[in-house]
């Protein structure tokens, strides 16, 4: 007895040792691989968000290296384990709509007539995120603006290539505008919205929507730090902003590879820029240009980068990157000026910064109306840490109060 009592706690040493040292390099990695700017505010709470995640990432490879659950499948199943339980305000429901997961947030309240109906999509890069992860935020949305919320569990990627999470995203708004008088909707006040990810299938979906007659328009559209195209990764926002948590340069380029192939194959030509033609590239620079940028955003930093010309193979691969339904800010004029009135919010260290501001010109070019939030000391993700374990921030309250204002406006 006394032999396993001891082999235990030798055991249980060893477990605590190697838990000290992997928190230990988490530390480590984190002062030495990420720019925290001036300009956040709370900087450490935002370092230390950044360790818990380096230290759920190394535990989940560990966990792989031994046979146990791959990286992925451990990092998901620590972020679904949040439950909130019974809301007093909301009657919630999970449901299929055309085969598609999605779960219903329906305000108590009682309302004079038909709400707004909001379809959100989550983020996380395509590869990560579910119903669960945003659930906070939906119920934020949905007792804020007294509006319907609808959120999709959409496919993932890599399991899942794209235009998976844009169909299933696509297929579970027209169920929903075809049922609207179900859930006590108004046909003329149905909106897209998303965060991330979730912001570029809210523009894809809202794009395709302008074609069908057969439906009601949308009223508009939310777009919160959208990733919008995959064809430049050098403008000033992913210059300045590249190793600032919570979205660094090289997972931006990774999670669009992963969801357009499966796979990260050619990342480092899809971060220089020699992965599409140069003369695709011109084509494309009267929309995507560092040039559309003001001036303003480029203080902190830009270098202008020289064309590179790509292999027949490389651009075999990611080709569908110039696809409208892959990467929104390519879309032709045409489909843009049909777009419904629009609420985009930025975050000035963020990568995905100028995808946002370059999209805001766009529609504005094509005449239509735009509200534009800027979180001057925001970063990617502060939205959906309202609330969160003591690691909110106060801009991301602003950012979400700005959210919940423009639904109520409408």
């Amino acid at each position: 007895m006394a032999v396993v009592y001891t082999l235990l706690v030798l055991y249980l040493a060893v477990f605590v040792a190697g838990f000290i040292l992997l928190v230990m390099g988490a530390i480590h990695f984190n002062f030495s691989n990420i720019e925290i700017p001036p300009g956040v505010n709370q900087p450490v709470k935002l370092r230390i968000i950044h360790i818990i995640l380096i230290t759920r990432s190394v535990v989940g490879k560990i966990l792989e290296n031994i046979g146990i659950c791959s990286q992925l499948s451990f990092a998901r199943y620590v972020q679904d384990r949040s439950t909130l339980g019974v809301d007093p305000k909301l009657f919630i429901e999970d449901l299929c709509f055309d085969k598609v997961p999605v779960r219903i947030y329906q305000p108590k309240v009682p309302f004079a007539s038909q709400r707004r109906g909001v379809m959100f999509f989550h983020g996380g890069g395509w590869v990560f995120g579910s119903l669960e992860t945003h659930e906070k935020l939906c119920r934020s949305i949905a007792k804020g603006s007294e509006s319907v919320v609808v959120s999709v569990g959409y496919r993932l990627a890599p399991e899942h290539k794209y235009p998976a999470a844009y169909e299933d995203c696509l297929n579970a708004t027209i169920h929903f505008m075809k049922n609207l008088e179900h859930y006590g909707v108004d046909p003329a006040h149905v909106i897209v919205c998303g965060d991330s990810a979730g912001g570029n299938l809210a523009a894809a979906v809202s794009q395709t929507l302008t074609t069908r007659s057969d439906l009601p328009k949308l009223r508009a559209q939310i777009l919160i730090y959208p990733g919008l195209q995959a064809l430049d990764f050098n403008l000033p926002s992913y210059q300045q902003n590249r190793a600032v948590p919570l979205l660094f340069r090289e997972h931006a380029a990774f999670y669009a590879l992963q969801y357009l192939n499966g796979h990260a194959l050619h990342m480092e030509e899809v971060l220089e820029g020699s992965h599409i033609p140069i003369d695709m590239k011109l084509n494309y620079s009267k929309w995507l240009s560092p040039d559309n940028i003001p001036e303003k955003f480029k203080v902190r930093g830009y270098k202008p980068q020289v064309l590179l010309d790509c292999t027949t193979e490389v651009y075999e691969e990611v080709q569908r990157f110039c696809e409208p339904n892959m990467c929104p800010l390519l879309a032709e004029d045409a489909v843009v000026h049909q777009l419904p009135e629009s609420f985009i919010l930025t975050c000035e260290y963020d990568v995905l910064r100028d995808d946002g501001l370059l999209y805001k010109k766009r529609l504005e070019d094509n005449g239509v109306r735009v509200t534009w939030y800027h979180l001057e000391d925001g970063f990617h993700g502060i939205l959906n840490l309202n609330g969160f374990c003591g690691f909110s921030f106060p801009s991301g309250k602003r950012g979400l109060d700005s959210v919940v204002n423009f639904l109520k406006g409408l």
